[in-house]
């Protein structure tokens, strides 16, 4: 059984500390227990309790006190109720340790780390005398297994990402040779392995698996998920000549405890590595207290940098993980990042700084690690946001903030690309706040415009997208005609229309300027539907005398965010009057 020391040592300074330990710290350790505020706790000698949002100091109390009553080995807690001083001396008073959570860590990431600590306990003594001691590395279990499957193995992560392989790997097949060269399951054969049902039974069974040949060329496999504490740790696949019998298969999932006990501690090291590096990048670019500290330990020394924020666009969450896994990993591979281990997922998001001169926006060209890191796996698209410039610490926070605007931009589908640097979109980034921030005064729903648009969508006209069009082109009859596709009488025509129909002074600046701002709204703003390529919007044709809407052309440029495309010697063309 793991003592309360070997508990902390285990998950680490960096997410837990302790304030007081009456008893010390060699106290056995029994389970992981949640206190839920409007529950009964009914807790066993040695559990290490987790008051989870408990930030009253009264409750916390009450909670200390159920603990000592039941033996338990340690409250745990995060600021101010960790440190307060009245709660500190009640705990004291009794024979329970008092220990302090990191604000910044997950209640759901502490949980898993102390369990996979307790698992690993217990692993450790379960593993020897079956037939695999505890090997040194990951390579020597695989090894190991090896021998008693009789075939070549390799060990996975849960995303199938390789971890170790055994010896004789000659004797697979080509997917194989192709799984160790990537240190990854190759896609199309996971896609295969994915429309079968593999992954979903490796998550749901505790026993082998057989998985027939692929045809191809791939061989049979036989795999032994590795689960423990309830999660999926990863799996081991062997490549068989066929079914196996079922003693060496008992033998098989026998040794895989000896790989559980690896994974589990390979979890909870990178966890705990994860945890301080996300702590440190986040206090970085938040500007956060200890920042320049955070900066110096991440190997930021000289400037200037950019931030680069990716999301993932995927309705499978399994999928999308396992495409910000891949990103972090890419980028940590970036030879111009000066991070040691660069990139962060903070909130969804991975977050990774990069030399200035690592991103070229003059030339109109990507960089090549761009590529690299946008490369899909699957179903899942990576959506790249780089920041501006950050020319020291302080400033990386503006870079991150403009970074996370640019990433609006690509998630709401307002620029319809997957990359994109804030220098070339920053006029959108200031539309789109622009429309934001005005969208919750209702600002469409004043004056006319709304009267206009209930026009379109009841008799199915296209007015509005009309009037946009001639706003946008300052009252130039063929260049909003252009834009239409269509003559410029049938544009003239539609502009008397709609002035029949709602009343317009289209000769006031202030009229023509509160018009583009509602439009803008409407296109940038919440009520604009989130598609790639813009919101949508129709056009009209002529079919004799009659106007009919048609499907949706690529939105036209707002003379806002990028030059109309006219020649300096064109003439403006005065307002439209009637």
């Amino acid at each position: 059984m793991i003592s309360l020391q070997r508990l902390f040592d285990a998950v680490g300074p960096t997410v837990l500390s302790e304030v007081c330990a009456p008893e010390g710290t060699a106290v056995p350790v029994g389970d992981v227990v949640i206190a839920e505020s409007d529950g009964e706790l009914e807790l066993g000698a040695g559990d290490v309790v987790l008051g989870v949002n408990l930030i009253d100091r009264m409750a916390a109390l009450r909670l200390l006190s159920v603990c000592a009553r039941q033996s338990a080995a340690a409250l745990l807690l995060k600021a101010p109720v960790a440190v307060d001083e009245e709660v500190t001396k009640a705990a004291r008073a009794t024979t329970v340790a008092l220990v302090e959570v990191a604000h910044r860590a997950g209640w759901a990431q502490v949980v898993s780390l102390l369990r996979t600590a307790i698992d690993s306990e217990g692993l450790a003594g379960s593993a020897a005398g079956r037939g695999v001691a505890e090997a040194g590395d990951l390579f020597e279990v695989a090894d190991a297994i090896a021998c008693i499957i009789d075939g070549p193995v390799t060990i996975e992560d849960r995303n199938s990402r390789v971890l170790a392989y055994s010896t004789r790997q000659e004797c697979g097949d080509e997917a194989r040779v192709a799984t160790i060269m990537s240190r990854h399951v190759p896609d199309e054969l996971t896609a295969h392995y994915r429309r079968h049902g593999v992954f979903r039974r490796i998550v749901q069974d505790k026993r082998p698996i057989y998985v027939p040949a692929v045809a191809g060329g791939s061989k049979p496999r036989l795999v032994m998920p590795v689960h423990a504490g309830g999660d999926v740790l990863g799996s081991i696949w062997a490549i068989v000549p066929g079914p196996v019998p079922t003693e060496r298969a008992a033998a098989f999932a026998v040794a895989a405890d000896a790989a559980a006990l690896h994974l589990l501690r390979r979890r909870a090291e990178a966890d705990r590595e994860s945890l301080a590096l996300t702590d440190m990048v986040a206090s970085v670019l938040h500007g956060k207290e200890g920042a320049a500290g955070a900066a110096r330990l991440l190997g930021l020394v000289a400037g200037p940098w950019r931030v680069v924020a990716v999301g993932v666009r995927c309705e499978d969450p399994h999928e999308a993980e396992t495409q910000r896994l891949t990103v972090r990993e890419r980028l940590s591979r970036f030879p111009g990042s000066r991070l040691r281990s660069p990139a962060a997922d903070i909130g969804g998001v991975v977050y990774s700084i990069v030399a200035a001169e690592a991103v070229t926006t003059t030339s109109g060209r990507r960089p090549d690690w761009l590529y690299e890191v946008g490369e899909t796996t699957g179903r899942a698209t990576p959506l790249i946001a780089v920041g501006g410039l950050a020319a020291s610490i302080p400033e990386l926070a503006a870079s991150r903030e403009q970074a996370d605007d640019t990433l609006g931009l690509l998630t709401a589908g307002l620029i319809a690309k997957s990359q994109a640097v804030h220098d070339d979109v920053w006029a959108e980034v200031v539309l789109r706040r622009m429309a934001l921030a005005t969208s919750t005064a209702r600002t469409a729903d004043i004056g006319p415009l709304r009267r206009l648009m209930d026009h379109d969508r009841e008799c199915r006209t296209s007015y509005v997208p009309t009037l946009e069009a001639w706003l946008e082109e300052m009252g130039d009859l063929k260049a909003a005609a252009a834009r239409l596709h269509v003559h410029p009488n049938t544009l003239r025509h539609r502009m008397r229309r709609l002035q029949e129909i709602v009343e317009l002074r289209l000769d006031s600046s202030e009229v023509r300027s509160a018009l583009l701002l509602q439009l803008t709204t409407l296109r940038y703003g919440t009520e604009a539907p989130a598609r790639r390529g813009g919101p949508p919007r129709l056009t009209a044709r002529v079919r004799g005398n009659r106007q009919e809407a048609r499907s949706p052309l690529p939105r036209p440029a707002h003379p806002l965010t990028r030059c109309s495309g006219r020649t300096p010697d064109r003439p403006r063309t005065v307002p439209f009057t009637r």
